[in-house]
């Protein structure tokens, strides 16, 4: 998988946002809050080709959660991602 170009993060009021930017997302209309768990993995994945046990290493080595609950999370986030057109 791969975030798709043209989406970005930003800090609005102290809040993470992604939201599409350039020609090719002219038609996306949204801002989309994350919060900080989902904007670590943005950041860290943003320009790579990444699998859901990419996001799973990155999440148990930068927070005190299990294997299990991690993988839980990362596929209900891609789901979600893909759901709105964020990731290919």
């Amino acid at each position: 998988m791969r975030i798709k170009e043209g989406f970005n993060i930003h800090t609005v009021c102290g809040d993470d946002v992604i939201v599409a930017e350039g020609e090719e997302n002219i038609d996306f209309s949204s801002v989309i809050g994350i919060n900080e768990t989902a904007s670590f993995l943005w950041r860290k994945l943003v320009g790579t080709d990444f699998t859901i046990e990419t996001m799973v290493k990155a999440l148990t080595d930068e927070y005190e959660v299990d294997e299990t609950s991690a993988t839980a999370d990362c596929e209900r986030l891609v789901q979600q991602w893909k759901e709105i057109g964020l990731v290919e």
